[in-house]
């Protein structure tokens, strides 16, 4: 367990550093391209489309773009493709490591949908690579040539997605997978029509052949669907640790509000790079966000675990001596969050999703209560209800027996 850990920290510190680095790319290019000026008569006989000076860590830069390409291939092109590569790459990767090899834990929530492991995972590529299928044939349709109503479908098919996931999951597990769609067709567009109109691009102007304008702008508009997929899929990242928002009752429509709202800034910062100001933009995102915060704040009586829900409606089960004491320490020292109604100050609403109200609640999570008490033992949170080494010692000498048989 503890490599497992170690592990799954690495991937998650790689996957945000590549995420960094592929966002921050997008947000520059966009913005590079949206700031082009037009360039003086010289430059233009050479081909040059637009041009920008910028000033930057003590020195002057001037940045050019070709209407079609150069008349050689310099040396040295810089190419940015391995960004998107390694943030999938290193995503995908975690998401088997977190939601497929712990799918009992952070997938499955019985009381949303039993599922078995198998059958979870299964939804779950199902989810992502269906989605990709949908988007890809969309983009390859007549129905790219109309952006709005191309921009409905795909709000649609999100929306679909988010619905059809929080049906499914728990719901970490629900939000999770919506982001591994959203990047899966971020990466795709790279992967499927950016990479390959530019390499179309590269061998027209070292062959001296004409060069397609369609290439060009064919993969502009793919970099900017990516650009506006950016904030909601930063959101999802971070969602996890925010239980108000993915165990809401209407989890899937607090997603899809957050996406639209983001999407809608970002379109504020486009428009702004090219000289366009709107600050009604701001105004209606900033109602957006008062509207969704309204929403979590509702009563959240959903993804509740009902394998035997709360501890007064519970039916009786009759524990051996064992299983009472460590029912007895959990409920002293971590039920106080971990419950249907948490007692602590800090929660209105189960940490993660865990409750641990009844012995199967326990039986179930046995894993992760051991892994966080016994062998990590950052739980409880800062030791706050003073749970001894005894008592972490009854945890692991039964989860030892549970390993055992």
């Amino acid at each position: 367990m503890m490599l497992l850990d170690w592990i799954s920290l690495f991937l998650r510190w790689f996957h945000v550093v590549a995420g960094v680095a592929w966002i921050g790319a997008s947000f520059y290019f966009i913005w590079l391209d949206n700031n082009l000026r037009t360039p003086p008569e010289w430059k233009k006989q050479k081909g040059i489309k637009g041009d920008l000076w910028a000033v930057h860590g003590g020195g002057f830069y001037e940045v050019a773009k070709y209407e079609y390409g150069p008349e050689v291939i310099p040396e040295k092109l810089h190419w940015f493709k391995w960004e998107a590569y390694t943030t999938w790459i290193s995503g995908f990767l975690l998401l088997g490591l977190v939601y497929y090899h712990g799918a009992a834990i952070y997938l499955i929530d019985s009381s949303v949908m039993d599922l078995t492991p198998s059958q979870a995972i299964g939804r779950g590529l199902g989810l992502i690579f269906g989605g990709l299928f949908i988007y890809e044939a969309a983009c390859r349709s007549p129905l790219s040539r109309y952006p709005k109503v191309f921009g409905i479908m795909v709000l649609i098919l999100l929306a679909a997605a988010s619905y059809l996931a929080t049906h499914w999951f728990s719901g970490r597990g629900a939000f999770i997978h919506v982001g591994a769609l959203i990047g899966t067709i971020m990466a795709g567009n790279v992967f499927f029509k950016i990479m390959p109109a530019q390499r179309l691009m590269v061998d027209a102007v070292t062959n001296k052949t004409e060069i397609d304008p369609s290439w060009g702008l064919g993969a502009k508009l793919r970099s900017v669907h990516n650009n506006y997929l950016t904030l909601p899929l930063l959101f999802i990242m971070i969602s996890n640790h925010y239980p108000m928002t993915y165990q809401h009752d209407n989890a899937w429509l607090i997603l899809m509000a957050i996406g639209v709202v983001s999407a809608w800034i970002r379109h504020y910062f486009n428009l702004k790079h090219i000289g366009i100001s709107r600050p009604s933009i701001l105004v209606t995102g900033s109602i957006g966000m008062m509207i969704i915060a309204g929403m979590v704040s509702m009563p959240v009586t959903s993804q509740v675990d009902t394998t035997t829900s709360t501890k007064s409606s519970a039916p009786a089960i009759e524990l051996n001596v064992q299983q009472q004491v460590v029912y007895d320490v959990i409920q002293t020292h971590c039920a106080n969050c971990h419950a249907a109604q948490p007692t602590d100050d800090m929660f209105v609403i189960a940490p993660l999703g865990l409750m641990f109200d009844t012995w199967p609640q326990i039986e179930k999570r046995a894993s992760i209560i051991h892994n966080r008490t016994v062998v990590i033992k950052d739980m409880p949170l800062m030791n706050k209800t003073a749970m001894t080494e005894d008592e972490r010692q009854i945890i692991g000498t039964w989860f030892e027996g549970l390993s055992a048989d």
